[in-house]
């Protein structure tokens, strides 16, 4: 990559190493109440420090650009703890996802379960104003709440068909309460795989105890803590939302579940297929290995 002249050595190197020097240290770090840089910022607390008494901040962000700093991004991430417990967990969800279609042939079926609690229910306080030649759909950013609503979602794993419904409280009564719903459309299933999270209503002792007396062919396979991505369920609601919740509004609670109602349907008719999934157990192995090492 070809840098501009400050980046590339007329700056003197002493003074662009302590730049990002800086760069990477947290504001904290040296006595400022700031949470993060930006090259201004940078730029005066270099000249305060006597780092360069004429430094200006475009010439910090050639420096950064140099070395491939950006102080003003940043993203969240969530780590599992890498031990036997995850590999044996993990391991598990992974082997359902590989012989997913191998099981649906010998009559077993691989469930995702999870929920999406609190959507709020809005309606903006002015209509819509929709597309036209030359101009994009507008609104109005003041909207009136008209409550909320815990959604509990299915996927068949092996054909990608999906399931929903409203539960009025995102806990273990209301999630037993559509037990039987959820498992009643494999009736027939040999067995069943459900996959889920560790949600305090997933690892209740009641339903543990439910599923052991009505359900006993039903195994339950927990992703690992902090590894809820391992759950193709989080990848269904994605999908549904980007399509059925976003960018719409609902005059009320009830015009909301109908929707839902008659969204999971039409998904299923127009969308569903099996998710592309390329992480497996051999991977999943080799990942750990590198990172415990």
């Amino acid at each position: 990559m070809l840098l501009a002249p400050a980046a590339r050595g007329s700056f003197p190197p002493l003074q662009r190493v302590e730049v990002e020097q800086l760069a990477c240290c947290e504001p904290a770090g040296v006595g400022l109440q700031m949470t993060h840089w930006s090259t201004r910022s940078l730029a005066l607390v270099a000249r305060q420090r006597g780092i360069a008494p004429t430094l200006s901040h475009s010439t910090v962000a050639l420096i950064l650009q140099g070395a491939d700093l950006q102080p003003h991004r940043t993203r969240y991430w969530k780590t599992p703890t890498l031990d036997d417990t995850f590999r044996h967990q993990a391991a598990q969800v992974l082997w359902c996802y590989e012989q997913a279609q191998r099981l649906a042939h010998r009559g077993e079926v691989v469930l995702c379960v999870d929920e999406k609690p609190n959507i709020q229910v809005l309606q903006g306080e002015h209509p819509i104003r929709p597309m036209r030649s030359g101009r994009i759909e507008r609104r109005e950013f003041e909207y009136v709440r008209r409550g909320t609503v815990n959604l509990l979602v299915k996927l068949e794993v092996h054909s990608g068909l999906m399931r929903c419904w409203v539960l009025a409280k995102n806990d273990g009564a209301c999630l037993r309460a559509v037990l039987p719903q959820l498992l009643e459309d494999h009736c027939d299933a040999r067995r069943i795989h459900l996959i889920w999270d560790n949600g305090s209503s997933h690892i209740a002792r009641q339903t543990r105890d439910w599923l052991s007396r009505h359900a006993p062919h039903v195994r339950m396979l927990f992703t690992p803590a902090h590894a809820s991505w391992l759950n193709q369920a989080e990848l269904l609601l994605r999908a549904f939302t980007e399509r059925y919740l976003r960018r719409a509004e609902w005059a009320s609670r009830d015009d909301f579940i109908d929707h839902l109602d008659a969204s999971w349907p039409e998904y299923n008719r127009l969308f569903a297929h099996p998710f592309t999934w390329s992480w497996t157990r051999s991977k999943m192995h080799a990942w750990m290995d590198r990172h415990r090492s």
